[in-house]
């Protein structure tokens, strides 16, 4: 797969959604790609189409980078969620499922309307955006250095430990981010989040995701060096 085109300025409300960065199969999948450098730079404040609860979140966040990232990663979502729902940005009402694992109103972000399902992910400069037809879940990560990846193993499935300790030190962290963003896609995708131990499920470690029962897991080439991305979405029946 080629390297996805630099992301054009369309977060600012004159302007329409260009067509998606990525397509992905099957086709009812579209990926998105922000870049934060890009748009931070011409937004003032937060905008008022976020709603009480991001304006509350971003308020809390310490470091102006992550509250860059923050809104230009929602704003990026309510344009996309008001597009395909056919409402303004402000009025895309996101909704939590249950947690899989207290019941408690912090799962899976949804919408009421069916059949639009959607996952959001950033790290570093980049925002991710994944939507379908069925469940989706996607994810974005920074290389992670060796001594994160060394404390970070351990979390990981048996076969995939396995399969890093097979690597030459020097291609581990790629290896473990690209391991790392197949899980948290995945488990998005599913809705249990890190409520299921990393441990549990293998998405490998390897050239090619573990094939998962009833889910597709795929791997993005990224955009820039240091960064790896995936995304993952149940398969449709027939």
């Amino acid at each position: 797969m080629s390297s996805p085109s630099p992301a054009v300025a369309w977060l600012s409300p004159e302007r329409a959604a260009p067509s998606p960065l990525w397509g992905a199969s099957p086709a009812s999948v579209s990926l998105w790609l922000v870049r934060v450098s890009e748009h931070a730079p011409v937004l003032t404040g937060v905008p008022e189409v976020l709603d009480a609860q991001e304006r509350a979140r971003v308020a809390a966040l310490v470091r102006q980078e992550d509250r860059d990232r923050y809104v230009v990663a929602h704003l990026a979502l309510r344009r996309l969620l008001g597009g395909a729902l056919n409402v303004a940005p402000a009025e895309v009402e996101v909704l939590r499922e249950p947690c899989a694992g207290c019941g408690g109103p912090h799962g899976r972000p949804v919408v009421r309307e069916p059949g639009v399902h959607f996952s959001l992910s950033h790290a570093g400069d980049l925002v991710l955006l994944g939507f379908a037809g069925v469940p989706v879940g996607v994810d974005v990560e920074e290389v992670p250095d060796a001594g994160a990846v060394a404390e970070m193993t351990s979390f990981l499935h048996p076969r995939e430990r396995a399969e890093l300790a097979a690597l030459p030190a020097g291609e581990r962290p790629e290896a473990f981010a690209r391991c790392w963003t197949r899980k948290e896609a995945y488990l998005k995708a599913t809705g249990t989040g890190l409520v299921e131990d990393p441990s549990v499920t293998c998405v490998g470690a390897g050239g090619e995701p573990a094939e998962l029962g009833g889910w597709r897991v795929t791997d993005l080439e990224a955009p820039a060096g240091g960064y790896a991305a995936a995304w993952a979405v149940r398969r449709e029946k027939g």
